[in-house]
């Protein structure tokens, strides 16, 4: 829980008591003042309101110091727990006193009602404000230990971090000295090394000229063969490719001449015929008014199916795209709006 929600708790709570208590002093004020009256000497009834006022001031008294004292974790001992159960005891007896005398019971009920609540009220918001500071102070603990805890960690871990930097140190200068050792040794060897390399130097040129040599010709014969194999390669894709190209066009051109030879019919055709029959006048270039004899639908429906399949593109290759002719476009009004 944060400060600031703590912090509102308690506003909270001082607000709701000090209401209580302000509203139960005004409520005894009122009630306890006409039973002062009827027992003040005539010549004394000003003094009727004093009463009240001074037990009331001992309850303000006793609010206002447990308040302070639960806030400072504080005990003042038994003496404030007297006085706050024997104001709380002169307000009830007070308040209810002209009701008991005139034997109203409900009126009694009535009238203790506020000096009770505010009794309770009391020790209520006294127990709230020593367990909220027992949690502050039980959880300010915790942080003091969790901070100690953090700060031992902190210390641990820079007393490591110079222990390991004095090893690190030391294992350094140890590296100094070998590496120094090794130098000298390997300045030795290096020497003994030269000599006999010399020897071996103009051996293994010779050797690497001879395989130079051979690896190049070995990587110009290999490259000379995979150029021709995708020389090879390319041309039979070619031929494939116009070979493919010949048989779509006669095929096309077959497709073209069975369709502008074929009978015109009088009837409609299924619906998925007559779109097959479409595609296929499509792919070869047959007119819409010769498209829509073969089938026997409108020609209005038939561009529409003329639309549609040069939007979405053929489904097997077309030599050439179907051309929007004069004829397609000026198909009669009444074909459409039979469609």
């Amino acid at each position: 829980m944060s400060p600031e929600q703590i912090r509102s708790a308690e506003k909270a709570l001082a607000v709701g008591t000090w209401t209580i208590t302000l509203g139960a002093v005004l409520y005894s004020v009122l009630t306890v003042t006409p039973l002062m009256s009827h027992h003040t000497p005539k010549d004394w009834g000003w003094t009727a309101p004093i009463l009240p006022l001074v037990v009331d001031a001992a309850v303000v008294i006793v609010v206002r110091m447990d308040s302070t004292l639960a806030r400072l974790d504080g005990d003042g001992g038994r003496w404030p727990v007297v006085l706050r159960w024997m104001t709380g005891a002169m307000t009830v007896l007070l308040n209810v006193g002209q009701s008991a005398l005139d034997r109203d019971r409900v009126g009694v009920a009535v009238h203790a009602v506020a000096p009770l609540l505010l009794i309770v009220t009391a020790e209520t918001s006294l127990a709230y404000r020593r367990a909220i500071a027992a949690a502050l102070a039980a959880r300010a603990a915790r942080e003091r230990d969790e901070r100690a805890e953090r700060e031992r960690r902190q210390e641990e871990r820079r007393q490591q971090e110079r222990e390991d930097r004095l090893a690190d140190f030391a294992r350094a200068e140890q590296r100094d000295r070998e590496r120094h050792e090794r130098e000298q040794q390997t300045a030795r060897e290096q020497r003994e090394h030269e000599q006999r390399m010399a020897r071996e130097a103009r051996d293994e040129q010779a050797r690497r000229d001879a395989a130079d040599r051979d690896e190049r010709q070995r990587r110009q014969d290999a490259e000379r063969a995979d150029r021709e194999r995708r020389e090879r390669e390319v041309s039979e894709r070619e031929r494939r490719e116009r070979e493919r190209e010949q048989a779509a066009e006669r095929e096309i051109e077959r497709l073209r001449q069975e369709l502008l030879t074929a009978p015109a019919t009088d009837e409609q055709l299924p619906e998925d015929q007559a779109r097959m029959k479409i595609q296929d006048c499509v792919m070869a270039g047959i007119p819409q008014r010769r498209a829509a004899d073969l089938t026997g639908w409108s020609g209005g429906w038939v561009a529409a199916r003329y639309k549609e399949l040069r939007g979405a593109g053929p489904e097997r290759p077309a030599l050439h795209a179907v051309p929007a002719t004069t004829e397609e476009t000026t198909a009669p009004r009444t074909e459409e709006q039979a469609s």
